[in-house]
């Protein structure tokens, strides 16, 4: 049986006569990993700050590893760690000050404060820069502190708000392959916010669409990718032109496109179909110098379900 350590319940936000999140429910399992995405100004931050009890819901509520965030903000709060979007790190203390700091607000005891530290420190891989003033770190080492400093007190929940916002590529899928480690060797349960497709994809267990502050959709990326249905193969011969008349007829094409270089087919379940059109290939003398297979990709599955591309 799925247990759930969030639950939302109509959860609802406004600013003055601005609904920043309407009556949103969802339900996020034990130890996943799982992603709200959206574009700036969606509601994925007033959510996520609604739950950590940042702020107070207009209407409903939700329950965070079993406390409601109206009546036992408290103990919410006790339960869970939190990275927020904007950097929240004082550049004249140390790392190994901030992860001091930060266990003895949160209540670790001093006799296991040392252990736990040192824990943070081999799962953050920052030992050798530990010392060091925190202004000396790049942004990729200052973002895994943070993350650190946020689970120091062992929470149940780790919230990451647009965990690697602003930082080159290199340096956020570094990110990305240190929350992956996180999530594989820990017993914690992440939810991020995400405006990028690719870290909801790789990083998430399951997705919720948030668009104009409503979830629109939810589940896992390969189910949501999966329910589009259509594959795209591609292929190039020194015979398109020829290949192309042959293809148009089959039935399982659902489109065909060709731009002189290249042709491409909308099907349905394409790895299936490519040693059938392989075969019709070789049937009529043509030799195919390339087939490759493309499956639906999330930016797809966010178009069909809000109308237009996210904002990167």
């Amino acid at each position: 049986m799925v247990k759930y350590i969030i639950e939302t319940k109509d959860i609802t936000k406004y600013y003055d006569n601005f609904r920043a999140v309407n009556s949103i429910n969802l339900k996020v399992p034990e130890n996943s990993a799982y992603g709200i995405l959206g574009p700036n100004g969606a509601g994925k931050s007033t959510l996520i700050s609604m739950l950590c009890t940042i702020f107070s819901p207009t209407q409903g509520t939700a329950i965070v590893n079993g406390y409601d965030i109206v009546k036992e903000p408290h103990n919410v709060r006790k339960s869970i760690g939190i990275v927020f979007q904007s950097r929240a790190l004082d550049d004249i203390l140390t790392g190994r000050e901030h992860l001091e700091m930060h266990a003895a607000l949160y209540g670790v005891k001093k006799d296991i404060r040392q252990d736990a530290i040192n824990d943070i420190l081999d799962l953050i891989n920052l030992k050798d820069k530990i010392d060091e003033k925190v202004k000396n770190y790049s942004g990729g080492m200052k973002r895994k502190l943070e993350i650190g400093r946020g689970l120091i007190h062992r929470p149940k929940v780790l919230f990451l708000d647009e965990p690697t916002l602003g930082l080159d590529v290199p340096t956020r899928e570094n990110i990305w392959s240190y929350i992956k480690n996180l999530k594989n060797t820990t017993d914690i349960t992440i939810l991020l916010t995400t405006h990028y497709l690719e870290e909801a994809d790789g990083l998430c267990d399951e997705i919720a669409i948030i668009d104009q502050g409503e979830i629109v959709k939810s589940d896992s990326p390969s189910n949501l990718k999966n329910e589009l249905k259509i594959d795209t193969i591609i292929l190039k011969s020194l015979e398109n032109n020829k290949l192309k008349d042959i293809l148009q007829n089959q039935d399982f094409v659902n489109e065909l496109k060709y731009d002189g270089s290249e042709i491409r087919l909308s099907v349905d379940k394409g790895a299936k179909l490519i040693p059938k059109i392989v075969h019709i290939a070789e049937t009529n003398n043509i030799n195919v110098d390339s087939i490759e297979l493309k499956q639906p990709s999330l930016e797809e599955v966010f178009i069909k379900y809000t109308g237009y591309k996210i904002n990167k």
